[in-house]
């Protein structure tokens, strides 16, 4: 067999876009809360009354959250952690002894076969524990082996893995590579069909849990050829493997006891059993493994502002300033207020959705990703805020802290431990991106031809008269609505009113609809490049789905006399809080420097403005910007660390 090539797939702008639109789910066979509220349509029955866990399954998940937070409580030192920079052997031991790899795993293969609701709440007693321990169970489960096989896995590889996953082998998740984050259709690392195997070689970069990792699902392009279609395809490898190097243990701002690395892989034979899925297959099975793999960031950042709330509150009412606590000035109290309010709303987001996961009843692809957007946007602020609030002392080491005879309060470190998150499992900007393209689905489906400057004049025709029936129905919908009824949503009107924002939730569902209408008729083909005008307009549907659940979930803790007016009370205070920011965004549809960016940018590029970053120092090092990533044999020592 030849040795392999160091060539990379070299695809155009619009090849690129179509390798991601045809590994996305083009059918919506389910009805979707989030996708009807960009159409215009505040689908509330689809969520109210909030739906809940059956009794055996609570019951199951509330006596494996009391052992995992004594393990919590007595056995992770997140202090231990942030100075060694590794998670203690003991501590992963621990858990696997505990069943916590198992958590998302059917019981008939050894796991603990918990709901999504209560994986990711254990997932949030854990990252408030320590931020590196969640995200080491959340990259097995979420992404890793688990998840890909229990959706596309054969019988036979089920019962080959997910007992091994469920109690003692860790795994990863590896699709990035030096040279390719967010563009799959660029990916380097080859799977060459081999008799019965198939042959791996290539690089991959980020590989959470890789240095520790026992199995990986490994993403890599098959070529073409007789009898094989090709394409990107999922693989279950095992990490000794013959031929894979962990190259480097990564080291970031935050989440220092991540096993994160880089890993090689030169002439890895992998059984052709070990194939997830036809070939071709693979980035539609990692889209499809992330429509609820995403929802663990989220999760994780609840259990962060719930831990902002309590030190804000303890802090705030001891500190002292001008004769009164801190929390008692409205600088300061607003941060607090903002706290509270986003924490329950966040919170309202991840369980609804989670339990909409469990149900299956809906598609929540846009929920998952929306959650992931907002809470991780969202977790950052709230987290901005408490160092803040702190003052110097939010600035200050835990350690140092502690050192000088005051309580260690890691404050900083959570501000950067949460900071990744904005990037993790698809940036901010591509979320923008993947949401916008499943809000305009119903759009593109029916007018799609008409703005496609490749179709035909007479497959634009047909388009035309598809897109006419289409939008002479919707359109006029999107004039009134129950949103200008007064008595609308009265099951929501109690000692306070949350009525009127979901009556508002209604009204800007529909001027949202009408906005991206609008935009599509004024733009064309040219709307997918007007990224700053669709972010805005995920942004907003995030800020009204984030409502909608902050209001159902108020209810339902009042129908369940469990804290029900006080549930009230901050769902109506995040309903003001998000309106504020809902009426911001709108203004900024239309009114914004996107264009004056765009020449700016352009400047920039050209070293127009060079002159400006005169009179500094660069401290950086020297080297490539981006490291090489040919195949071939390692040259480096292996750092992979399994842990048993």
């Amino acid at each position: 067999m030849s040795a392999p090539t160091a060539n990379k797939p070299t695809v155009t702008e619009r090849e690129a876009r179509q390798v991601a639109e045809a590994a996305r789910e083009q059918d919506w066979r389910k009805p979707s809360f989030a996708k009807e509220l960009f159409l215009g349509r505040l689908r509330l029955d689809l969520v109210h009354p909030h739906p809940l866990p059956a009794d055996e399954d609570a019951q199951r998940g509330e006596e494996f959250l009391a052992k995992l937070r004594d393990f919590c409580e007595t056995k992770i030192d997140s202090a231990v952690i942030e100075r060694d920079a590794r998670i203690p052997d003991a501590v992963i031991n621990g858990l696997k002894e505990l069943g916590a790899l198992g958590m998302k795993i059917d019981t008939k293969y050894g796991g603990l076969g918990l709901t999504q609701v209560y994986y990711n709440r254990a997932l949030a007693l854990v990252g408030s524990a320590n931020p590196a321990v969640g995200a080491l169970l959340s990259a097995h489960q979420s992404i890793g082996v688990p998840q890909p096989l229990k959706i596309f896995g054969t019988q036979e590889q089920k019962d080959a893995f997910l007992p091994r996953c469920a109690r003692t082998d860790i795994s990863a998740f590896l699709l990035t590579e030096p040279d390719v984050g967010s563009d799959p259709a660029r990916l380097a690392t080859t799977a060459v069909p081999d008799g019965d195997d198939y042959v791996l070689d290539g690089v991959k970069l980020w590989t959470t849990n890789g240095v520790v990792a026992d199995l990986l699902v490994v993403m890599a392009r098959v070529p073409k050829s007789e009898g094989h279609k090709g394409g990107i395809t999922a693989f279950v490898v095992e990490a000794s493997s013959e031929g894979v190097t962990v190259e480097n243990r990564n080291a970031f701002m935050g989440l220092r006891g991540l096993e994160n690395g880089v890993t090689r892989f030169h002439r890895v034979r992998v059984p052709a059993a070990n194939r997830i899925g036809p070939e071709g297959a693979g980035l539609k099975i990692a889209l499809t493994t992330l429509n609820t793999g995403r929802l663990s960031l989220p999760a994780m950042c609840v259990g962060a502002g719930k831990w902002c709330l309590k030190i804000a509150r303890e802090w705030s009412a001891v500190r002292e300033q001008w004769g009164k606590p801190v929390a008692l000035h409205e600088a300061v109290g607003s941060k607090i207020s903002f706290i509270a309010a986003t924490t329950f709303a966040l919170e309202a987001v991840v369980d609804l959705s989670s339990q909409m996961a469990d149900e299956d009843r809906n598609d929540i692809r846009i929920e998952a990703a929306l959650a992931k957007l907002y809470g991780s946007e969202m977790g950052c602020r709230m987290a901005d805020e408490l160092v803040q609030i702190r003052g110097g002392r939010g600035f200050e080491t835990a350690a140092s802290l502690a050192a000088r005879g005051e309580r260690a309060v890691p404050a900083e470190q959570l501000l950067r431990d949460l900071r990744i998150n904005r990037i993790f499992e698809g940036s901010t900007e591509i979320m923008h991106l993947l949401i916008a393209r499943e809000a305009v689905d119903a759009h593109l489906s029916v007018a799609g031809d008409l703005i496609d400057p490749e179709k035909s004049l007479s497959d634009k025709a047909k388009a035309g008269v598809g897109a006419g029936v289409f939008y002479a129905k919707w359109l006029p919908k999107l004039v009134a609505g129950p949103g200008q009824l007064p008595t609308a949503f009265g099951a929501f009107r109690h000692e306070v009113d949350l009525s009127p924002h979901l009556r508002y939730v209604e009204r800007s569902s529909r001027k949202l609809a009408r906005s991206t209408f609008y935009a599509m008729s004024r733009w064309q083909g040219r709307m997918e490049t007007k990224q700053g005008f669709l972010g805005r307009i995920v942004d907003i549907g995030a800020e009204l789905f984030a409502m909608s659940a902050a209001c159902v979930r108020a209810e339902l803790l009042r129908s369940r006399g469990e804290n029900g007016r006080e549930a009230y009370q901050l769902a109506d205070a995040f309903c003001h809080q998000a309106r504020i920011r809902v009426e911001e965004l709108f203004a900024r549809l239309w009114t914004n420097t996107d264009d004056l960016d765009r020449k700016v940018v352009k400047g920039v590029l050209s070293g127009t403005y060079e002159w400006l970053e005169h009179g500094i120092v660069d401290p950086s090092g020297d080297g490539p910007w981006i490291a090489e990533a040919a195949p071939g044999a390692s040259r480096r020592e292996n750092v992979h660390r399994p842990i048993r």
